[in-house]
């Protein structure tokens, strides 16, 4: 198979007239260490980065086919599956004939049992036990063993994520980092927006008020909740806790935006709202990347945030990970703040979560400038050497 790489900055070509393969990966490695050393740095973290371990919308279609057995519902489910492919379209419709149906209190009970069934299956299949898969458990572990250490004197690394799923807490856990993910600590964990703003440091002067910021420190971003977040009565002004999960059994109560189009109306409310406002603020600060991955681009309010923070800040870049042409306009616009990377070598795709994480993220440990500055100069003789 012929290798395609493909490295765009607007609508520039930045590989053009590049044979060498190393030389294009080392081109590559070299502008993300660039736009990885930013001021501010966030990360949009998509399904794809949970690929390994949860199903994807199409394969859960495939997957709860079989257990749709009910016979009061039965025939409305074969309708609907017939008529779409897609396990986010069905929800879909049928949230929107719930909706419909209540405002002429005229219920179906068959569309609200299927509801419930659907959501139940996602929610199992989303509650994985994180050590069993333990590739992609450990393939979180490298990416934030190659991110979250930075210099102290640039902002602690922001994660904003649209899965549900518990790898980025287990993984930043296990390598000893410290998170803020919104929630208070101690018995009662509630959440809090305002603790977003909270800066953790360490005193560095027994005999002054000295103090420096934590330096591995992560914040955390779950726009679309957890599967360990309840709504439940607390003494806080949002409702919302987190609760160990150890069960199957799905909480009557849990806060969660299932997969479908309907899900930029839910996002209006608390705490979803929040979230997305920290996505945004954080967007407009001055001297910004953010990196995209294994994001599709199909939720609206999200990308909402990100053409308008693009028309709000002259100094966002943007580094997205795969080719999303069809249904992104973020890869139609010729807009030099935008880098592309995608293709594939072999096998493998470039723009996906384990190539990333394992071929071109740099380890800040090892001095990565001079590291990645070796290699490319390196690369560009041979590159020159072939060309003669």
């Amino acid at each position: 198979m012929i290798d395609q790489i493909f490295f765009e900055q607007g609508a520039k070509n930045l590989l053009e007239g590049v044979t060498d393969f190393e030389f294009k990966i080392q081109t590559i490695k070299f502008k993300i260490a660039d736009l990885i050393n930013a001021k501010n740095l966030n990360v949009l973290m998509g399904a794809g980065t949970s690929s390994g371990a949860i199903p994807a919308m199409k394969r859960m279609l495939e997957l709860l086919d079989g257990k749709i057995t009910d016979k009061s519902y039965v025939k409305l489910w074969k309708k609907l599956k017939k008529n779409n492919a897609n396990l986010e379209n069905i929800l879909g419709i049928l949230y929107s004939g719930r909706f419909y149906l209540e405002g002429l209190n005229s219920p179906r009970p068959d569309i609200n049992s299927l509801i419930k069934q659907i959501e139940n299956f996602i929610f199992n299949e989303i509650n994985v036990n994180v050590h069993s898969k333990k590739d992609t458990l450990e393939l979180y572990k490298t990416f934030y063993y190659k991110l979250a250490f930075r210099n102290k004197n640039q902002s602690r690394l922001n994660i904003f994520t649209t899965n549900n799923d518990l790898f980025n807490e287990t993984a930043i856990s296990e390598l000893n980092l410290n998170y803020n993910n919104g929630f208070s600590s101690g018995v009662n964990s509630t959440f809090n927006p305002a603790r977003f703003t909270y800066t953790f440091s360490k005193k560095i002067d027994t005999a002054l008020e000295k103090y420096e910021p934590i330096a591995e420190m992560v914040y955390l971003y779950k726009l679309h909740g957890s599967i360990n977040w309840v709504e439940e009565d607390t003494d806080s002004f949002f409702k919302i806790k987190e609760i160990k999960i150890n069960t199957r059994k799905v909480p009557a109560n849990n806060v969660l935006i299932y997969p479908t189009p309907l899900k930029q109306n839910k996002s209006l409310g608390s705490p979803f709202a929040d979230l997305i406002r920290e996505f945004h603020d954080k967007l407009l600060i001055s001297q910004n990347v953010l990196i995209i991955i294994g994001y599709s681009f199909s939720d609206e309010h999200i990308n909402n945030v990100i053409y308008s923070a693009l028309a709000a800040n002259a100094n966002l870049s943007i580094l997205i990970f795969g080719d999303y042409k069809e249904n992104n306009i973020l890869s139609k616009i010729n807009d030099p703040r935008i880098y592309k990377v995608y293709g594939e070598t072999g096998q493998k795709k470039i723009h996906y979560f384990d190539y990333i994480v394992n071929k071109l993220l740099p380890d800040f440990e090892i001095n990565p400038e001079k590291t990645l500055m070796e290699q490319f100069i390196e690369s560009l003789q041979k590159e020159k050497i072939k060309s003669k």
